[in-house]
C-alpha cells in the first residue's frame, strides 16, 4: 500500500501567498516518489471544518500550512486543530506525522511553526522538521533556486521520516500532556466522536439545538417562577398606585432593582395611566437600585427620590429629567399628609 499525505492549508487562499508556492513545491516533489497527496482548503471548507479529522484516518502523514499575515496561525488552522481535539481519533493521531510550514509576511514565521509543533504534541502526534521563513515577495522564489533545492530537500525528508517511522526524542510536551493536558474524555468511541463532529458542522442541527435549549430554559424558569411564590408580589405596588399622580405628557419606564428582591420593580408610565409589576421590561428609561430601607423612607415620607439621589442612597442611570419627575408622579409626602 503506498504512502498517503494529507496538506492542510489554513491560509485565505491569495494569490500571492507564498505558503501556496511551498506546499506546491512540496507536493509536486512528494507526487514524483509516488505519495498520494490531498488538499484541504480550509478556507473553503469552514462550515465543515469539524468534520475534517475523519480525514486523518486514512493518511500516514500530514502537513499543517498557514501564513502569518499579522499575528499567529489564522483562525482557520485553529478551528481544526480545536476539531482535532474535540473529535479527532487520539490513537490515530499518536501515529500520525506532522510537518508544519510557515511563512509569514510580516512577523513570527518562528512562532508560528512552533506553536503548530507544540499543538500537534499535546495532541500526541508525532512532529517532523519544518519549514518557516519570512517571504514579503512570493515571485522570490523564482530567482533564487537555493530556496527551491531547500524545499525539495524538506519534502525528501518528510517521506524518508514516515516511510522509515524515524523517531524522535522524547519532548517535555509529552509528559505535561499526561499530568495537565488531558481532555475532558465523555467515554466516545471514534464511531460516536465521528458523528459527534458532522453534527457539529451541520448549521440546521445546532441552530435547532439552540433553539431547543431557549425553549427549555425558558421552560424552567417559568417554572422556577412559579414555585417561588408571589408573596412579595406587590409590595410596594399598592403604595405607588395609591400615590400616582398623572402629569400631562408624561410616558416613561422605571426600573427598580430593590436588593434581596429577585425581579425588578417595573413602573410604566403612559399619561393618566399606571402600570406595576415585578418582572423585566426592555429599554428602561431610567434604572435605579434601590435598598428596602431607603424605599420605606421614601414611602412613608422621611425622604424624596431626589434627595435619596443627591445623598447617594439610590444610584440611578438614564433620562435625568424623569427621575426627577418620580416626585411629582408619586408624591408620598402629600398622600401621607393626606392620611393624617
Amino acid at each position: 500500500m503506498g504512502m498517503k499525505i494529507n496538506i492542510y492549508y489554513g491560509g485565505r487562499g491569495m494569490i500571492d501567498d507564498p505558503t501556496l508556492v511551498v506546499i506546491n513545491k512540496i507536493q509536486s516533489v512528494l507526487e514524483e516518489l509516488h505519495v498520494e497527496v490531498e488538499r484541504f482548503q480550509l478556507y473553503e471548507l469552514k462550515n465543515s471544518i469539524p468534520t475534517l479529522p475523519q480525514t486523518l484516518k486514512n493518511a500516514d502523514g500530514i502537513i499543517l500550512a498557514t501564513t502569518v499575515e499579522w499575528h499567529g496561525i489564522g483562525g482557520y488552522m485553529t478551528q481544526f486543530l480545536d476539531a482535532c481535539w474535540l473529535y479527532g481519533d487520539k490513537e490515530k493521531i499518536a501515529k500520525t506525522y506532522m510537518c508544519p510550514i510557515v511563512m509569514s509576511t510580516t512577523y513570527g514565521e518562528r512562532e508560528g511553526k512552533l506553536d503548530l509543533s507544540v499543538a500537534w504534541e499535546i495532541l500526541g502526534g508525532l512532529p517532523c522538521s519544518g519549514i518557516c521563513g519570512y517571504i514579503a515577495d512570493s515571485t522570490v522564489f523564482e530567482h533564487n533556486e537555493n530556496y527551491n533545492t531547500l524545499i525539495e530537500k524538506k519534502a525528501e525528508n518528510l517521506y524518508r521520516t514516515i516511510n522509515q517511522k524515524l523517531e524522535g526524542l522524547p519532548a517535555s510536551n509529552q509528559a505535561v500532556k499526561k499530568m495537565v493536558a488531558v481532555s475532558k474524555n465523555i467515554d466516545l468511541t471514534p464511531q460516536e466522536s465521528e458523528r459527534l463532529s458532522v453534527l457539529a458542522s451541520n448549521d440546521n442541527f445546532v441552530t435547532t439545538s439552540k433553539e431547543d435549549l431557549q425553549e427549555l430554559t425558558s421552560m424552567f424558569r417559568n417554572m422556577m417562577n412559579e414555585d417561588e411564590g408571589s408573596e412579595d408580589s406587590e409590595e410596594y405596588i399598592a403604595d405607588f398606585r395609591k400615590c400616582f399622580t398623572p402629569q400631562p405628557g408624561v410616558r416613561s419606564k422605571y426600573k427598580f432593582a430593590i436588593k434581596g428582591k429577585r425581579k425588578p420593580l417595573i413602573i410604566e408610565v403612559n399619561g393618566p395611566k399606571a402600570e406595576f409589576y415585578y418582572g423585566n421590561a426592555d429599554s428602561p428609561n431610567v434604572e435605579i437600585t434601590i435598598t428596602p430601607e431607603t424605599m420605606d423612607d421614601i414611602i412613608y415620607a422621611r425622604m424624596t427620590f431626589q434627595r435619596a439621589f443627591m445623598g447617594s442612597q439610590i444610584t440611578a442611570k438614564g433620562d435625568f429629567p424623569l427621575l426627577r419627575a418620580l416626585d411629582i408622579l408619586f408624591p408620598f409626602k402629600e398622600e401621607k399628609a393626606k392620611e393624617e
